[in-house]
């Protein structure tokens, strides 16, 4: 076969571009002062692809190729909307789900794939037939699929340093998704993450630019198969995804979304490493990042995207935007964003609004805002990857390869590699005495509230977007970390009892509990301090309980980031970062379980990936940092083999620790926090909130995630029927809030009164099992219908002037309505009030600001 140089075939490109205002000029293009790596792309460009590319362009209507960069989520277009507008790709976002069923069978995500496919290639109204193709947030495995193998978050797999493991995981995720008619991953992440409070930290390798780099290149090798072999884009691989482009691990502060102000020397040095590493491996789209650099956001960066990724570094796949990321840019809108398209993004990913994208990027096609030759190019990369993953020739989803078999997703052979990388991920920081590895005829007390939480050891991105509202019966064929250790217990003749909150009958040799942080995703995750716990460490008093009574103590920390933990390190005689290890939990006790003879099964090869902060200010530390001054350095991590360490007792009193008690409260913050979780309900039935919808039985009320600030950080109520219906939080221990309720106190949240035709409307607190507090709030929600975002403040005192009211509240929050409504709640919580005093009319306004 005849190949076509890809540096000879753009010049040919950039010559027939010349002279267009929107191809980069010679100025633009010529290397500046940093030198960007030119990277030589393994996947070769053939004649026969080229032709294929510019008989398509040929033929195609304006219409067909403005289609063909946009990409909808699955939610908001339907099969005979795609034929209709010829677009080009659908996505599912994160806990978003066929026909909104969280427990979606692998056929039922197929059949769907199917339709999709149907519609693009029906061309009874003519046009030309251009298959779709569909991405998914695979980000740990495909993880939005119920029984899928769960991988450890990506700062687990950069501890385990282990690039050879990072291909089998990709080849297992690719694998599984092919089983659910999937062409495309959103993944992998290759931030190089400088500040753990950002949101996104456990979705980065590492903090080094070269485990970043190695590990860039290895899992797009693993996701779409090596080029120049028979494996590469073949029936078992999917298209894998460089994302986000360029810095998003580099925002001040750790802001998700934010702005990195950092240097074009910085970019390139730390930043771009992972690119690096992905384009060597032939990495065929790229994602854009939400964030800015110095100020300019990167779906707008014609210099980064353009000059820089397609022209310097030479990548010739295809740029997908993140959703909704070009409304972000200044001078455009979700509906409307020439500025991006013009910038270099080839495919616009749109949300509710792409139906007024589409048109408006067809007027401005035609006006000339957007030019041909633009639009030409764009259509041109995405039609490139189209047929190099085989999508003309392969058919229906249904008839690719693995589509449709049972057996594949969750096989153990796959739960085999996860179960080897939670055992390679383990960091050890602490083994006073060498407590460690258990004795296997021990009787093993395992507490805490992750130690039989498979959802919690996950994290993030795991069934749901957040990864909350899950329960273990949510992961068939999975193993929490207490049913590893119990399995490993009872093979050598020990027991292992579960107790969540430490209590027992009979006390035990040694107690292992896990904790750490809840799920989140994104800027949901972003933090203040890297403290753990701030301000209410009741993690810590379960393992100050068990030490005062003379059990020695055994920690394994689930957290997506490094974080400071010398009280609770202190109160341990061991201390195992766990990170967040995913579906196979057996993987911790293969480490910590010693044999029948009492030797190490496996000793620990985790190596920190990120330095771990020695006070809660620390939340940017890296070694090329000023001043850097970690408690364990980027490197460490303790061995059965090497001597054993005793850290003494660490400083607790050091700058940044919060004060404990009576401060503001979060509530629901894009996300409800643990243990808190939100429900629709009427009087028959209830409905809990996990992924992007809820509907209670026979649809009286429904319930979605929807953007405010950014995405999905906030929750669509309907209430449809003439009766009864209640939106709120509960399901979780009785929470003590007197302490802010003396202090004065009030409930706010933000409100969109969409319409409101109901009566009898309610805002209360369950205060006890037979303890209510309401206050009639008709008036005010009838005055505010259709007025927009409004931010209420509630003065607890408006409810109760009882403290004791709020010694035990099982729901701090509920919305009842009798008739039909529909509003939308964000940023639920209870904040500090300038006086006890405010709203206690319900005919007076709310408002706080």
């Amino acid at each position: 076969m005849k190949y076509l140089d890809y540096r000879i075939f753009m010049a040919a490109v950039a010559l027939t571009l010349a002279g267009c205002d929107d191809a980069p000029t010679a100025t633009e293009s010529k290397a500046g002062p940093v030198d960007w790596p030119a990277i030589e792309s393994p996947v070769r460009t053939d004649l026969a692809t080229e032709q294929k590319v510019a008989d398509l362009l040929a033929q195609m209507s304006v219409e067909e190729k403005v289609g063909q960069i946009m990409q909808v989520e699955i939610q908001h277009i339907s099969p005979e909307e795609v034929k209709v507008y010829h677009i080009g790709s659908v996505l599912n976002g994160g806990g978003s789900l066929p026909n909104r069923n969280k427990h979606a069978t692998p056929q039922e995500w197929l059949a769907m794939a199917d339709a999709f496919y149907d519609a693009s290639m029906d061309i009874s109204d003519g046009g030309q037939a251009i298959p779709i193709i569909w991405g998914s947030d695979a980000v740990h495995g495909h993880n939005n699929v119920i029984g899928a193998t769960l991988f450890p978050h990506n700062i687990g797999l950069g501890a385990a340093n282990n690039p050879e493991l990072l291909r089998q995981i990709g080849a297992v995720t690719a694998l599984e998704m092919r089983v659910t008619g999937i062409d495309w991953t959103f993944a992998p992440t290759l931030a190089v993450a400088q500040d753990d409070r950002w949101g996104r930290t456990y979705e980065s390798y590492s903090e080094s630019p070269e485990i970043v780099e190695a590990y860039g290149r290895a899992m797009v090798e693993g996701v779409q198969g090596i080029p120049g072999t028979s494996e590469f884009l073949d029936v078992d691989h999917v298209v894998s995804t460089a994302k986000h482009f360029v810095a998003d691990g580099g925002t001040e502060g750790g802001d998700d979304q934010g702005d990195a102000k950092i240097s074009e020397q910085e970019l390139l040095d730390i930043h771009a490493a992972g690119y690096k590493g992905a384009l060597a491996a032939g990495v065929q789209s790229a994602m854009a990042s939400f964030s800015s650099w110095n100020g300019q956001k990167l779906h707008g960066s014609k210099y980064l995207l353009t000059d820089v990724l397609k022209g310097r570094m030479g990548f010739e796949g295809f740029i997908v935007g993140d959703w909704n990321g070009h409304g972000q840019v200044p001078g455009c809108t979700n509906a409307s964003c020439p500025i991006a398209i013009n910038a270099g993004l080839d495919m616009f990913m749109a949300i509710e609004e792409w139906r007024d994208l589409y048109k408006n990027t067809l007027a401005q096609v035609n006006s000339g805002e957007i030019s041909m030759a633009r639009l030409d190019d764009a259509v041109s990369r995405i039609l490139r990857v189209k047929i190099r993953a085989g999508l003309f020739e392969k058919g229906r989803p249904s008839d690719r390869g693995a589509a449709g078999q049972d057996g594949i997703i969750g096989q153990p052979a796959h739960r085999a590699v996860a179960r080897q990388a939670v055992r390679e991920s383990l960091v050890l920081l602490k083994n006073n005495g060498g407590l460690l590895p258990l004795n296997p005829s021990a009787t093993v007390l395992v507490a805490g509230d992750g130690a039989d939480n498979i959802g919690k050891q996950s994290g993030g991105w795991t069934i749901t977007w957040q990864g909350t509202g899950n329960e273990n019966s949510d992961f068939p064929g999975a193993t929490s970390i207490f049913a590893g250790i119990r399995d490993a217990l009872e093979q050598a003749g020990g027991r292992a009892v579960l107790s969540k909150d430490g209590s027992y009958s009979e006390k035990p040799d040694v107690a292992v509990v896990v904790f750490g942080e809840d799920p989140y995703a994104e800027g949901q995750g972003d933090i203040d301090t890297v403290e753990f716990e701030p301000g209410s460490k009741k993690s810590l008093a379960l393992l100050e309980k068990l030490k005062s009574e003379g059990i020695p103590v055994v920690s394994v920390f689930l957290s997506g980031r490094p974080l400071w933990v010398n009280p609770e390190l202190n109160a341990s005689d061991a201390f195992v970062a766990a990170w967040l290890p995913g579906s196979e939990g057996q993987g911790v006790a293969d480490v910590l379980i010693a044999d029948a003879d009492g030797n190490p099964r496996h000793d620990f090869k985790g190596r920190l990936s990120f330095s771990w902060p020695a006070n809660p200010l620390q939340g940017r530390l890296n070694p090329q940092d000023e001043g850097y001054a970690p408690l364990f350095p980027f490197g460490h991590g303790l061995t059965y083999a090497g001597a054993s360490s005793d850290l003494g007792v660490l400083p607790e009193d050091v700058p940044g620790v919060a004060a404990s008690g009576g401060g503001d409260l979060d509530l629901f913050a894009g996300r409800p926090l643990s243990p808190w979780r939100l429900f629709v309900a009427n009087d028959q039935s209830s409905q809990v909130i996990s992924g992007y919808y809820a509907q209670i039985p026979g649809g009286g009320m429904t319930a979605e995630l929807v953007d405010k600030d950014i995405q999905a950080d906030a929750v669509k109520v309907n209430w449809l029927s003439d009766g009864d219906g209640y939106f709120f939080m509960g399901d979780a221990p009785a929470m003590d809030v007197s302490d802010q309720a003396v202090a004065g106190a009030a409930l706010r949240f933000d409100l969109r009164v969409d319409s409101f035709d109901g009566e009898g409307a309610s805002l209360s607190v369950r205060c006890g099992e037979a303890c209510s507090r309401s206050l009639d709030i008709d008036v005010f929600l009838k005055a505010s219908n259709g007025k927009g975002w409004t931010t209420v403040s509630v003065p607890l005192a408006c409810l109760s002037n009882d403290e004791a009211d709020f010694e035990a509240l099982l729901e701090p929050f509920r919305f009842s309505v009798t008739g039909k409504a529909s509003m939308t709640f964000a940023n639920i919580g209870l904040v500090k009030s300038g006086e006890n005093s405010g709203w206690c009319d319900p005919g007076a306004s709310p408002v706080a600001n």
